[in-house]
């Protein structure tokens, strides 16, 4: 099966705190590397689990609070100086650009390596990167400023073969792919051969979803409907909902209610507020509600 998990580098809010990080996530598509968020520290994050920054091609940056991009400026120097050539695609607000390009200015820096940005619209869900295999694509959440989650979705993989079937029919080569597709096999001598019955079904396309600072808000519902993973940041528990509304913020609680509403398959929570030393008790909350929760944990790999 296609590799598809998500390595969590911070897991912090804003406030620094000994032992946590702020938001970062690399995301691993069949070997293809996305980068979510870029806190402080992301590059030695990923220094730290192994994983190099030249293999990452796409960047996505929710919103502009420091804690999610303030790595973002180091990370792309860095990787300027070691020699990177591939191009690199940049997603986020349209004032990240005059952000990257102010500090590169001032810094007399040129990147050696094409550098592509990508504007996300913080007023309406589009999709903002595809290729063949898989689609992403950007939708508001309700912050402070504008931000917003990113959703990523496996395209439907073709069907596998049944060797044995297929070798027993002597069936062309060529007509191997179409049979794949669902196209059906006609014989010299006007047999059909069915592609269901050559083949075995293909699995159900996986999905995550990243919903970074937000408060709760069932406008973005329909953008996360049925994910099999979702991301949701907890910044509170839900005996600071108050606190968590003036902020717009989601507390545990509200989080596991979204993730039941959507039907997600499995949630994982985040961006905890530094008073939390402990984290447990975020997850025992949530799990009042949705018992499929799990805390996004520094280093630990989560598949969707």
């Amino acid at each position: 099966m296609t590799r598809f998990e998500v390595l969590i580098l911070g897991n912090s809010s804003a406030t620094p705190m000994y032992g946590r990080h702020p938001t970062s996530q690399v995301l691993n598509f069949n070997e293809q590397l996305f980068l979510i968020d870029c806190g402080e520290g992301t590059q030695m994050q990923l220094f730290r689990y192994g994983i190099k920054g030249s293999r990452i091609g796409h960047i996505f940056i929710s919103h502009l609070h420091g804690d999610h991009y303030l790595g973002l400026v180091g990370l792309l120097s860095s990787q300027h100086l070691v020699g990177r050539q591939g191009e690199l695609h940049l997603y986020g607000p349209p004032a990240l650009k005059e952000i990257i390009d102010l500090q590169f200015t001032h810094s007399d820096t040129r990147l050696r390596y094409p550098l592509i940005f990508h504007p996300t619209n913080e007023n309406r869900q589009e999709v903002i990167f595809e290729n063949t295999q898989l689609s992403v694509s950007s939708f508001p959440l309700h912050h402070r400023i504008a931000c917003t989650g990113f959703r990523f979705d496996e395209k439907v993989r073709s069907a596998s073969l049944k060797k044995e079937e297929v070798e027993r029919l002597n069936i062309p080569v060529p007509y191997l792919r179409l049979l794949k597709k669902g196209i059906d096999y006609v014989a010299d001598d006007g047999a059909v051969h069915r592609a269901k019955d050559l083949t075995y079904p293909p699995p159900s396309p996986r999905s995550y979803g990243y919903c970074s600072d937000t408060v709760m808000n069932e406008d973005y519902f329909e953008a996360i409907n049925g994910v099999d993973l979702l991301y949701h940041e907890a910044t509170f528990l839900h005996d600071r909902v108050d606190r968590a509304k003036e902020t717009f913020h989601t507390t545990s609680l509200e989080a596991a209610q979204i993730a039941q509403t959507v039907k997600a398959k499995k949630l994982l929570l985040g961006h905890f507020s530094a008073r939390y030393k402990d984290l447990q008790p975020l997850l025992h909350e949530s799990r009042t509600v949705f018992p499929h929760t799990e805390l996004s944990e520094e280093g630990k790999w989560f598949l969707v």
